[in-house]
C-alpha cells in the first residue's frame, strides 16, 4: 500500500504506566450516542478491564454544553500524566449539524478526574489565514506525552473544504503548558492517500511504538496498525498485513490498555452493530475477541478510552459520582 510518512523531529513516549501494584481498577470515559444528549462525557469502572459498570446512573458527568462550542462533545481520550495531572481531549461536534461540521475540540486537565479546567481550540480563529482555518471536521484528538521535549502532544484527523486536506489525514502539534491551547500550526503526521481516522498510540516494552488507526478508503473499512523502531524516522515505519479486528462488523474508535497482568487489550466500537467488543493479545500484532457489551441497559458505550487507576482513586470517583 502506497503511503506518505513524514519524519517527526521529536521522541514520542506512551505516558508511563503506574507500577501495577498501584493500580487496582479501570475507568472507562466515553460518550452514548448520536442525540445531543447523548454526546456527553460518561465514566464506568471495572475491576477487571472487560466489565464496566457505570457511575452516576449512566448519566454524564461533565456538562457537554459547559465546556463545548457546539455544546456537544465526542471521541474522549483520557490520559494519566507524568506531572500529576489528567488529561482529556475531545471532538467539539454535534452531529446533528452533519459529520462535516466541527471545527475544534475541547483541551481539559485534571487533579482528581472529577474537576476538569477546560479549553476551547476553534480552528478557524486559531489558526486564521492557514490551511486549518479551512477545517471541516477535527475528529478524534488524543494526548501523548513526549519525554524529549516535556511536553504532551495532540494528535488528530482533520478534513478541509479548501483541498488543502481533501480526505481525512492525522496532524499533530504540542499543547502548551498549562493545555489550554496548541502552540503552532500543526503538522503531518502520516498519510495513506486515503482517509484515516481514530489514530491510538501505545508503546511496548521493547520500545517499539504501535500506531492504530481506522482507514476508509480500502475495501474494507477497518483497524491497521504501524510498528515503529524509531517513531522520529519514518522511514521505520513499518504497515501491518490484514486487519487488527477480531469481527467482519464496522468498527471505529479503537482504543488500546494494558491489563495488571500485562495483557493487552484493544476495544473498538462496533458503531453499526450497537456494541463493544473487546479482544486480547500478548504481542500487539494478533488479536482475539473476548466478548463484547451487552447492546441494553445503562451501559452502552461510544468511542471512548480507558486508564488504570488507583483504589483511592476509585473511592474518589463512587463517592463524586454515585449510583442509586
Amino acid at each position: 500500500m502506497k503511503k506518505q510518512l513524514i519524519t517527526l523531529a521529536l521522541a514520542l513516549a506512551a505516558a508511563t504506566p503506574m507500577a501495577a501494584q498501584e493500580t487496582t481498577a479501570y475507568l472507562f470515559t466515553y460518550f452514548t450516542g448520536n442525540a445531543p444528549e447523548q454526546e456527553q462525557i460518561c465514566y464506568a469502572i471495572s475491576e477487571d478491564g472487560w466489565n464496566y459498570t457505570p457511575l452516576n446512573n449512566g448519566k454524564p458527568v461533565i456538562a457537554s454544553q459547559e465546556i463545548a462550542r457546539t455544546g456537544c462533545v465526542r471521541d474522549p481520550h483520557i490520559l494519566r500524566g507524568n506531572d500529576g495531572w489528567f488529561y482529556q481531549v475531545v471532538t467539539d461536534m454535534k452531529s446533528s449539524l452533519g459529520w462535516s461540521s466541527n471545527r475544534g475540540m475541547v483541551l481539559m486537565r485534571s487533579k482528581d478526574l472529577v474537576k476538569w479546567e477546560h479549553h476551547t481550540v476553534h480552528f478557524p480563529e486559531r489558526f486564521a489565514g492557514t490551511m486549518f482555518e479551512h477545517v471541516t471536521r477535527v475528529w478524534a484528538p488524543q494526548t501523548i506525552f513526549d519525554e524529549r521535549t516535556g511536553k504532551y502532544i495532540v494528535y488528530f484527523s482533520i478534513l478541509t473544504d479548501d483541498g488543502s486536506c481533501p480526505y481525512d489525514r492525522v496532524y499533530w502539534a504540542y499543547a502548551n503548558k498549562d493545555f489550554s491551547d496548541l502552540e503552532s500550526e500543526p503538522k503531518l503526521m502520516f498519510d495513506m492517500r486515503s482517509a484515516s481516522i481514530d489514530t491510538d498510540i501505545v508503546r511496548d516494552d521493547d520500545g517499539l511504538y504501535h500506531i492504530f488507526f481506522k482507514t476508509e478508503g480500502s475495501r474494507q473499512k477497518g483497524i491497521k496498525q504501524f510498528i515503529a523502531k524509531d517513531f522520529y524516522d519514518g522511514r521505520t515505519w513499518q504497515l501491518q498485513p490484514g486487519w487488527c479486528q477480531d469481527t467482519d462488523k464496522q468498527v471505529e474508535g479503537s482504543g488500546v490498555f494494558r491489563l495488571h497482568d500485562g495483557t493487552w487489550v484493544l476495544m473498538y466500537d462496533c458503531y453499526t452493530s450497537g456494541h463493544y467488543q473487546f479482544c486480547k493479545s500478548s504481542d500487539l500484532k494478533t488479536f482475539r475477541r473476548v466478548q463484547d457489551t451487552a447492546t441494553k441497559g445503562a451501559f452502552t458505550p461510544r468511542h471512548g478510552t480507558v486508564i488504570a487507576i488507583t483504589a483511592k482513586e476509585l473511592k474518589r470517583l463512587k463517592k463524586a459520582f454515585p449510583n442509586d
